[in-house]
This record gives C-alpha cells, sequence and structure tokens, in this order.
C-alpha cells in the first residue's frame, strides 16, 4: 500500500475519489434524494476500489474503480432534483385516486397546487380544501368541457402571471366497464376517447404557453386501473349493456359470460398496490428531476405487463391473462366449439 500511495496511478486513485465524494456532496446538498442512499453510494464505490487495488493491482483496480465511480456518478446525476421553490402545478382528476393524493403530496412539499376537479362542491374537493394549505387553489375543470379549460386557464395565468406554471400533470381519466369491443356500444368509445385522449390534448394545447414560460413539465399519466369507478357505477354500466345487446349476441356470449364481465372489476383491488408512494415519487422525479426519463413504471410488477406485451408473441400475451380469469370468461360460443373440436 506504501509503494501505491507513492506512485502516480496511486495518486490518481486519490485523486478519482476526492473529485467522487465532492460530488456525492454537491449532490446531496442539492437533491431531495435520502442522504442515507447517497452515502451508501459514495461509500461503495470507494471500498469496492480499495478491493479491486488490493486484488487486482494499481493498474486494473483503478480501472475498475474509476468505470464504478462513472456509473454511480450518472445513478446519482439522475437522480438530482430541482428545488421547489415557488413552482405551480395544475393536475386534472384531483377529486379522487392518484389525483386526489398527488396534489396533497405536492402541497405538503411547498408547491403551488392548482387542483382541478369535476365537482368542486364534492367530497373530493371539500377535503382538499379543509386539509391543504392556503397554496392549493381549486378550479371546477370538466376536461371536456372547452369552456371550463378556458376559464381555468384565465385563473392559473391570473395567479402565476409572469412566473408561468412550471407542470400540467394530465391525471384525469375514466375506465370504462371492461368487455369485449362488439358488446360496448359507441356512446363507450366516444366518452373514453373524449376524456382521456381529447380532454388530455386540449388541456395540454391550452397551458402550453404558460408552460414555455417556465420551460417547465408537462406529465401525461395512464393507468391500469387507477380511477375505477363504484360498484353502483358498475352496477349501472352492465345493466345497460344487457339492455342494450341483441338476443343473438347476448345468445352467444351467454349470460353467465356477460353477468361475470364486473367479477373482473370487483378483481382489480387484489391486483394493485394500495400505497401509491412509488408513483408520487415518479410523478416528482418527472417534474423536478435534471434528467426526468421518457417513461416511468412505478410499483411492483408493473412494466411486467407492458414487457409482455411489447416484447412477447401476442398468443404469450393472451395465455398470460386467460391463466388471471375463470372458465367462465371465455364466452358460451367459444366454449361450444372448443367442445366439438374436442369430440371430433
Amino acid at each position: 500500500m506504501d509503494a501505491l500511495a507513492s506512485s502516480p496511478l496511486g495518486w490518481l486513485c486519490v485523486g478519482v475519489t476526492v473529485f467522487f465524494g465532492v460530488t456525492v456532496l454537491r449532490t446531496t446538498k442539492r437533491s431531495l434524494v435520502e442522504k442515507g442512499n447517497v452515502l451508501l453510494w459514495s461509500l461503495l464505490p470507494a471500498l469496492l476500489g480499495l478491493l479491486c487495488v488490493a486484488t487486482l493491482g494499481a493498474g486494473g483496480g483503478l480501472v475498475v474503480f474509476c468505470a464504478v465511480c462513472l456509473v454511480s456518478s450518472v445513478y446519482l446525476g439522475g437522480r438530482v432534483l430541482l428545488p421547489v421553490g415557488d413552482k405551480a402545478v395544475l393536475i386534472t382528476g384531483s377529486d379522487t385516486g392518484i389525483g386526489h393524493a398527488l396534489a396533497k403530496y405536492l402541497d405538503n412539499l411547498g408547491f403551488i397546487v392548482f387542483a382541478g376537479v369535476l365537482n368542486k362542491d364534492g367530497p373530493g374537493a371539500e377535503e382538499l380544501q379543509r386539509t391543504c394549505s392556503q397554496r392549493l387553489f381549486l378550479l371546477q375543470l370538466d376536461i371536456t368541457n372547452a369552456t371550463q379549460i378556458r376559464e381555468a386557464y384565465l385563473k392559473v395565468s391570473e395567479k402565476v402571471q409572469n412566473t408561468g406554471l412550471w407542470g400540467v400533470v394530465n391525471n384525469a381519466g375514466i375506465l370504462g366497464f371492461p368487455a369485449d369491443g362488439e358488446l360496448l356500444p359507441m356512446s363507450t368509445y366516444r366518452q373514453c376517447m373524449e376524456v382521456n385522449f381529447f380532454g388530455a390534448v386540449e388541456v395540454s394545447k391550452t397551458f402550453l404557453p404558460l408552460l414555455r414560460k417556465s420551460q417547465g413539465r408537462l406529465v401525461n399519466m395512464s393507468s391500469m386501473a387507477g380511477i375505477q369507478g363504484t360498484a353502483d357505477l358498475w352496477d349501472k354500466q352492465e345493466k345497460e349493456l344487457m339492455e342494450s345487446l341483441p338476443a343473438d349476441t347476448t345468445q352467444d356470449y351467454g349470460e353467465d359470460y356477460l353477468l361475470g364481465l364486473k367479477s373482473y372489476l370487483l378483481h382489480i383491488p387484489t391486483y394493485c398496490d394500495a400505497n401509491l408512494s412509488p408513483v408520487l415519487s415518479a410523478i416528482l422525479h418527472a417534474l423536478l428531476a435534471k434528467r426526468p426519463h421518457g417513461l416511468y413504471t412505478p410499483g411492483k410488477g408493473s412494466y411486467m405487463f407492458l414487457c409482455i406485451f411489447c416484447y412477447f408473441p401476442l398468443w404469450f400475451y393472451d395465455f398470460f391473462l386467460s391463466k388471471m380469469l375463470s372458465i367462465e370468461s371465455v364466452p358460451r360460443a367459444l366454449r361450444t366449439s372448443e367442445a366439438e373440436s374436442k369430440d371430433l
């Protein structure tokens, strides 16, 4: 070790260690990331570097040590968050679910929050008004209503003035009654597109001038089951579906299959984690990170469905989903044809 300390490679190793340590300390001061994690990432490369030098020699150990420091620096750099300061963020769909929790979360961190709600006099809006700080402003905002979007824009513009709006989180969305495409009325398709697509597009286009002023962030959210509705709503949708189907379609699918569609909704909570912390942390990173990701998949196992759908054959994806469903989830016509094939 004495020979290493007196050699140029030894001094280079010390220099790399000092440089990396200073970088970590600056990252800790500027970032909201937990200091314990930063300390771990700063000590681990140093210990590994010493081990590599001791086992691989000065040259090989220094190469490995520098590589580990580089990887650690890239990782820490991606976790550097900008200060909250007086940043203002608009959130759509804040009545319930993720949007409601996000409004509370950002308000608690010091953001100026504009919480767009579908019903300004509803229980969700009243709870936000009661539990959050005076930095939170409620906006009556049905994103399918162009007039309400424009009125919300004028109110936000008046508040932020020349500062601009730092973030827009397009969270509002609906999950309609899950059924085969043939069964759903066209009104369901239109409502889904109006809320989940056209509404988000119009909100984005309307508020982009305020985002340009601050050079801020636009965050678009999509959830497999974030705002899934209520049992009463499902009962109403199921009744409307059953009443609108032609007799031959009902016969082909079978009443057991049609009545069993709602059971899928009832089982959704079993596949979802009630803890929204990973989602909220991902949105915060998207809003404040110096190098935000293009795609976030927070939550345990959430990436698995996307990975299977994107990179595996379609038949494997269908097989995977079928294993999560019961035999009653197969339409009667398909069960009959399968039985006839087996007889042959």
